[in-house]
């Protein structure tokens, strides 16, 4: 059974890699903007899809196609990847001191099968100087990632606190993902030649699930 995993994060790659899922890596091509008036965890959920979507419309039919987004939430505000060095020092600053969320939207897709959800934890952050925030932002580390952070990396001398799963903050509730492609897609992990279970929507009890019917 073939599996995609639709996206270029590095950090997503190296989630399925250790866990020894055998996949290829094809990039989505997808504008990632919210929509007016749009809920975080709406936007979360329809990069998601609409990644997994624009995927599936280039690959074989009875491919697996595993596609997420993550973002940064304080408050109503979305925080992407910032922009330039004095970007990332605004949202550091904006975070510093104060409880944040970080929510992913993913999705599973072969055909017409469908499985996504939105996955939620929440982080708080030490009172930053301002020596630590130049200090972080000039290692580079939080160019390319939402919320101008990775808690994986050097970013983790900002992170007093979580609630929630770890790997969601990464990039990709592992757990949650797993439980979805065991039970609802029947692939057959961690040495396993079948898996019984239901094949319908798998929730964990700590995800906020956004099922808006597909």
């Amino acid at each position: 059974m073939n599996i995609i995993l639709a996206s270029s994060s590095p950090r997503r790659r190296e989630f399925l890699k250790q866990l020894g899922i055998p996949f290829k890596i094809v990039a989505p091509r997808i504008e990632e903007q919210p929509e007016k008036g749009e809920e975080p965890g709406h936007f979360a959920w329809r990069l998601a899809v609409d990644k997994a979507l624009n995927v599936a419309s280039r690959v074989p039919t009875q491919t697996i196609i595993i596609a997420a987004d993550t973002i940064v939430v304080l408050g109503k505000k979305i925080l992407g990847k910032p922009k330039d060095a004095a970007d990332a020092k605004r949202m550091l600053k904006m975070l510093s001191g104060r409880e944040h969320e970080v929510l992913t939207g993913v999705c599973v897709m072969s055909g017409k099968k469908k499985r996504s959800f939105v996955s939620s934890t929440d982080v708080v952050f030490k009172k930053l100087t301002t020596q630590e925030i130049d200090f972080y932002v000039d290692s580079r580390e939080p160019m390319d990632k939402a919320g101008a952070y990775a808690i994986q990396g050097i970013g983790s001398f900002l992170v007093r606190e979580i609630r929630g799963s770890y790997t969601n903050v990464v990039g990709l509730p592992v757990a949650e993902l797993m439980d979805v492609l065991e039970k609802g897609f029947r692939v057959p992990l961690f040495g396993k030649q079948e898996v019984q279970g239901p094949k319908s929507n798998v929730q964990s009890p700590t995800q906020k699930s956004l099922d808006l019917g597909l």
